[in-house]
């Protein structure tokens, strides 16, 4: 080709290279209601199920295993060749999920390790290849969709098994040392992995239906780190959006900068002070967390938060406008970890009575203030505002700025009245006075039995 024609070619790839951004990103454009009404069952739900699982359960010492332990492909092996998990029943797991009040569950198809949880045509490190020899997505998307629960697929950007995912700083079998890892890398193509990530996202976003979540995982920029520029973040959600439109789509893709590249941000393992902002605005958000320190199972972690601790978080999480992804760790059989099915046990107790003071709520409006020891929730369509009792207060709660704004209090748990009222009088050792414009709730001396008490207010 001369030098003409191939000035010619540039240009060429050039504009259809720019028109095919531009492209996308119309695709992703919306106004601020457009994307709360994609989003409206999202936030309404509020509560979810996370599920990591995968071979790193035979070694049961967390989903990291083989990064912390830098254990190399040929000892990884093993637990591919031991993979059965003769006990796996959907149905069970989508009956504990609903019995705890998740209305959304997100499962790991692919995690770090590149082991991969459906029968995908691009790897021979799949689950049909394994002793258990059958896919185990297809009747999850199953057993979950007939519960009513909105389904979620985590997909991993990394890759520690693909041949040509280029050894970085937290590759677990590439050389330490920069230059040596520049040099081990020269027989390694990012461009095949990113197309890799492509066809098997496809598979992902075609083969199962409607798929509510994607849940990627996860940029670390900076040196001999990956971020939009390594996994081509662009060209990868704009496939995302093509397959799936209505699709919430988190925000580990490197693309913070945008505000198209993403739906929800997520905080993992804290519970943020106040409801996140970027850029001064609130944004939709979802925090991942633990029953214990580790995702995938884990047999000897002992750090396990208690059922109040994590119905604690649920109402907390909410109280600041956000969701909760609460994660469980099957074991190499198939099954939950019996503390995790006493936690979901405990959790399923309570939202079976408080339900309403989740689904459907947000942050309280300003003008309202959580007495101590308290969280307050809002649901903006009934006009309702819940008063979460962390510390049960001997007789009376007081309730700042709430004078004239009450029309009925109730506990929740069982809808008997709570009485209020605003005394200002005083000279009597009796009467309990309060300030101006505060109102009193009339407690019983006795806490109700339920991990953490409710008192619903219909407001005027």
């Amino acid at each position: 080709m001369n030098t003409k024609k191939m000035i010619l070619a540039v240009v060429f790839f050039t504009m259809v290279s720019s028109n095919l951004l531009f492209s996308q990103r119309q695709t992703w454009s919306e106004t601020k209601e457009q994307k709360a009404q994609r989003m409206e069952w999202w936030t309404n739900d509020r509560f979810g199920m996370f599920i990591h699982w995968g071979i790193y359960a035979l070694p049961a010492r967390h989903e990291w295993v083989k990064q912390r332990e830098r254990i190399p492909d040929e000892a990884y092996q093993k637990y591919f060749d031991h993979f059965n998990p003769d006990l796996y029943n959907p149905r069970e797991w989508a009956a504990k999920a609903k019995k705890a009040g998740m209305k959304y569950v997100v499962l790991t198809s692919k995690h770090h390790d590149g082991f991969c949880l459906w029968d995908t045509k691009y790897t021979d490190f799949k689950v049909t290849n394994t002793p258990y020899g059958k896919d185990l997505i297809k009747p999850f998307v199953d057993a979950f969709r007939a519960e009513g629960i909105k389904i979620g697929f985590y997909y991993s950007l990394i890759d520690w098994h693909h041949p040509h995912f280029t050894y970085d700083r937290i590759h677990p079998n590439g050389p330490t040392d920069a230059e040596e890892r520049k040099k081990a890398n020269e027989n390694r193509n990012m461009d095949i992995y990113r197309q890799y990530m492509k066809d098997q996202l496809t598979e992902l976003l075609t083969q199962f239906g409607r798929i509510d979540e994607l849940f990627l995982d996860f940029s670390y920029p900076g040196e001999n780190g990956k971020g939009h520029e390594d996994w081509k973040s662009e060209e990868l959600l704009a496939l995302v959006r093509k397959l799936q439109p209505n699709i919430l789509v988190n925000n580990r893709m490197d693309l913070d900068h945008t505000d198209w590249g993403w739906d929800f941000i997520t905080p993992e393992q804290f519970m943020p002070q106040e409801w996140p902002t970027v850029r001064g605005e609130r944004v939709p958000w979802e925090t991942c967390q633990t029953f214990s320190g580790s995702w995938g199972y884990h047999r000897d972690e002992y750090t396990w938060k208690s059922t109040h601790q994590l119905v604690v978080m649920l109402i907390e999480t909410v109280s600041k406008g956000g969701n909760l992804l609460l994660n469980v760790g099957p074991t190499a059989r198939g099954v939950f970890d019996e503390r995790a099915n006493e936690r979901l046990d405990g959790i399923g107790e309570w939202m079976r009575f408080h339900d309403r003071s989740i689904y459907g709520c947000t942050q309280a409006p300003d003008e309202y203030k959580a007495p101590q020891n308290c969280l307050m929730t809002y649901n903006p369509e009934t006009h309702r505002l819940y008063i979460h009792v962390l510390e049960w207060p001997f007789k009376s709660l007081h309730l700042p700025g709430f004078k004239d704004k009450i029309e009925y209090a109730q506990l929740l748990h069982d809808a008997s009245e709570i009485k209020f009222h605003s005394r200002t009088q005083s000279g009597s050792h009796t009467v309990e006075t309060s300030k101006e414009n505060d109102i009193i709730l009339t407690l019983p001396v006795e806490r109700p039995s339920t991990d953490v008490p409710v008192i619903e207010l219909i407001l005027k």
